[in-house]
């Protein structure tokens, strides 16, 4: 019998990598290492490599074993239900699929997944060991599920995460990562890790000491302000926008002075949201300074004179000198003084008006749409609700925009400000008037579920659309939000759009078919969104 040939000495660096390439490029192109070229070379590759995996398990030199690590910690949360459990489980091993064809009447369980999280961690539960692999690979493929993924695999995830660099994301994704953080008491403790802890460890201890105590984290910081690399003192800076007040003010304005750009740029941003800080009287003097009320009209009328340079007070200031590409300097730097001067100032500098009153009236020379984007800007960065109310005007106003709400993302971040009852009051109030064409981005910064009349709204304008006979496709966003954000007692309410609707002489064809898949998909869509709310309750012992 033949026996392989095969070298008699230790294996050669590279070996292995060497088979490799032969097997994948065919054994007449790349002769195997120790081999000889010909009809015998297939089956002398096959020998080889039997004998080199030998070699590769066997060849290990006896070494002292590595520390086993430590037990992971205890997740001291009630365990999940067991139907919520199996619900988990059904959840991760649903994958998206790639066909891009009909999507059918099956509820897509991947975009479940996040709602299924938030309310999960609402309730406190903690996850079953065995599906942590599970959640964090999916975590790490969506870095939208990362923060609930992360909040619900709790202190085992950092655990976790050492262990495996795969997962390595949870150690720096949220604010500690899960991590458990010292007694805010013990000095020691919290200097030792304010030293000698990871980033995103260290990011979360000056968050918690800045809601207690907010001296004392600004002092923690201070102590190695000077060291810190320029990335790491953005991060830190940005970890106050929690709990601002004007306390914080004389350690934002020593970062004016900062060598990094961006971190003299998020200070003066920081600055500019304490209306009485001594940045946005600057700005309020220079910004009042541009704008003024020429009474000389018939109608009284906002007059603007933008700056004719950016001077170092103003950089220093985080006015950003250079201009984008198509962009005029002077309305450049105009927009930003606006933006960061405290909006009380405007109805002292123009007549005592309201602000209702103050976007109504005209702007000359074509300065209405740069002072009224950059009141906006304000209104966001300031969380000013009457400001923002002015500027969004009426819902069923022509075109549905305000007197200053220039494009649909600034209305968007302008309902930001607002409660999340009038926030879904106005969005309702928008598509009743102009449909669901450009709803996407504002039904996105609405509460989850949706109230009752948003929800109506959004059914009413899909029904429309449906017996106006076009595709569903060009409403596919909308109705992916349905399914999420509706609520699933609403389901009831759509038992009359699953049957396919008589189609209208200018319909598209085919269209109603697919109307009533999507609608059917939308009902068993929130059928299980209830079932799975269920799953998570707790039932009570019997008797009680």
């Amino acid at each position: 019998m033949n026996t392989p040939s095969a070298p008699a000495d230790s294996p050669t660096p590279g070996a292995w990598e060497e088979l490799v390439t032969a097997a994948l490029l065919g054994t007449d192109r790349r002769t195997p290492p120790g081999c000889a070229p010909g009809r015998e070379a297939p089956a002398a590759l096959l020998d080889t490599a039997a004998v080199e995996t030998v070699r590769r398990r066997a060849g290990l030199k006896p070494a002292r074993a590595a520390r086993p690590p430590l037990p992971a910690p205890e997740d001291a949360r009630p365990a999940l239900p067991p139907a919520a459990a199996r619900r988990l489980a059904m959840l991760l091993a649903d994958r998206p699929g790639g066909s891009g064809g009909r999507r059918g009447t099956a509820p897509d369980l991947m975009e479940l997944l996040p709602q299924w999280l938030a309310t999960v961690n609402d309730h406190g539960f903690a996850p079953p060991p065995e599906t942590l692999p599970a959640l964090l690979d999916a975590a790490r493929g969506r870095t939208d599920l990362r923060p609930a993924a992360l909040a619900f695999a709790g202190p085992r995830a950092v655990w976790l995460a050492r262990l495996n660099p795969d997962w390595r994301f949870a150690l720096r994704s949220t604010p500690g990562g899960g991590a458990s953080l010292p007694h805010l008491d013990d000095s020691a403790e919290v200097r030792q890790l304010w030293q000698e802890g990871l980033f995103a460890e260290r990011v979360a201890l000056l968050s918690a000491i800045h809601s207690r105590e907010p001296a004392a984290a600004r002092d923690l910081l201070s102590t190695t302000w000077a060291t810190e690399r320029a990335e790491d003192r953005l991060m830190f800076l940005d970890s106050l926008r929690t709990g601002l007040a004007p306390p914080d003010e004389a350690f934002l304005e020593q970062a004016l002075a900062d060598r990094s750009r961006n971190v003299r740029a998020t200070a003066a941003e920081l600055l500019s949201a304490l209306p009485g800080s001594a940045l946005a009287a600057r700005m309020a003097v220079r910004a009042s300074a541009s704008v003024a009320l020429d009474h000389t009209r018939d109608t009284p009328t906002i007059t603007v004179e933008a700056p004719h340079e950016c001077d170092a007070g103003m950089e220093r200031d985080g006015v950003v000198a250079k201009a984008p590409t198509g962009r005029g300097e002077r309305s450049w730097w105009f927009g930003q003084l606006v933006e960061a001067a405290p909006l009380g100032t405007w109805p002292g500098r123009l007549g005592g008006r309201t602000p209702g009153e103050l976007v109504a009236l005209p702007v000359t020379d074509g300065w209405q749409g740069e002072l009224h984007a950059a009141w906006c800007r304000a209104a966001v960065r300031q969380r000013d609700g009457e400001w923002a109310r002015a500027l969004l005007g009426s819902p069923a106003a022509p075109e549905a925009g305000g007197p200053g709400a220039v494009s649909l993302a600034e209305r968007a971040k302008l309902l930001g400000t607002l409660g999340s009852a009038e926030r879904a009051e106005w969005v309702a109030g928008f598509i009743a008037t102009h449909g669901l064409s450009e709803a996407f981005q504002l039904l996105g910064v609405c509460a989850v579920p949706w109230s009752g009349p948003l929800g109506r709204a959004v059914v009413d304008a899909l029904n429309i659309a449906r017996d106006a006979g076009s595709y569903p496709w060009s409403f596919s966003g909308v109705m992916g939000l349905a399914e999420r954000c509706l609520d699933p007692a609403e389901a009831s309410r759509l038992n009359g759009l699953l049957a396919v609707p008589d189609e209208p002489e200018d319909a598209s064809p085919g269209a109603g078919g697919y109307w009533a898949e999507a609608f059917q998909r939308l009902v068993t869509t929130l059928r299980l969104r209830a079932t799975m709310l269920d799953e998570l309750e707790i039932p009570s012992p019997s008797g009680v």
